[in-house]
């Protein structure tokens, strides 16, 4: 086996430091994004690293080595051109954070909580579509009213971690099924897509559940929030919600 992984972030990290740590010798190059956490750890472990400037750079830098079986996207936030995807042998895989084909595209923390939609965490094969490639493993991930948009986004990280390292070995041995994806179901969202979906006009009306989804699916604390306007001013709004205990049903002491 001859990886080339792209990682980026959290994810990324966590990606590399199992592969490193457990199969260093699969790890043919690690694209990174700039100076970082990523960087670093390539270089520690004296990996070949290469740092993204485009598909066409990094096609010229696989090119001169040995072929390459597959390829990671690993929480990579660029765009992987066609004359990229088809050099590894195998394609390329990517972590993609929801349960597809729920929520291709962005904002997948923010639209499954609007959409009342499973959530949960993939790894697909890369097709010149947006994330719309087969479905090679997924783990879904349970949420409640509790959740927000940044449990769901926190709960989205650590679940892919955990389904990168149990899914490696039977990516590593072919060991797994390719399901296609029906275009016919599911949902497909842009960045742009979020601002509209998190105004709040405040004569229009909404069901409570609706409007409890879209505060609390753009509640995440750091992050922008739902707004309204009024009188040219604008108000940004954040939720909680949690769960209030039973009553007891005991006699109490007097």
């Amino acid at each position: 086996m001859r990886l080339v992984i792209c990682a980026d972030g959290d994810v990324g990290l966590d990606a590399l430091s199992f592969l490193a740590d457990a199969h260093v010798h699969d790890i043919a190059m690690v694209v990174v994004t700039g100076d970082g956490p990523v960087r670093a750890l390539a270089v520690a472990r004296e990996l070949p690293c290469h740092v993204w400037r485009d598909s066409a750079a990094l096609v010229q830098a696989l090119a001169a080595g040995h072929p390459i079986d597959i390829g990671l996207l690993a929480w990579w936030p660029h765009i992987i051109r066609p004359m990229l995807l088809t050099l590894p042998r195998r394609g390329f895989v990517n972590f993609h954070p929801s349960l597809l084909p729920y929520n291709r595209g962005k904002h997948y923390n923010f639209w499954a909580i609007v959409e009342s939609c499973p959530f949960g965490v993939t790894i697909h094969r890369v097709d010149a579509g947006i994330d719309s490639g087969p479905v090679l493993f997924q783990k879904p991930i349970p949420y409640s009213w509790s959740d927000d948009g940044g449990t769901l986004f926190h709960k989205a990280q650590r679940a892919m971690k955990e389904l990168f390292r149990e899914s490696y070995s039977a990516l590593r041995g072919g060991q797994y099924a390719e399901v296609p994806q029906d275009p016919l179901v599911g949902s497909l969202h842009f960045a742009k897509d979020i601002e509209s979906a998190s105004l709040i006009r405040l004569d229009d009306v909404y069901s409570a559940r609706t409007l409890f989804n879209r505060l609390r699916a753009r509640t995440f604390p750091g992050k922008p929030a739902c707004t309204f306007t009024e009188d040219g001013r604008t108000w940004e709004v954040r939720i909680s919600i949690q769960e209030k205990p039973p009553a007891s049903t005991g006699k109490q002491n007097e």
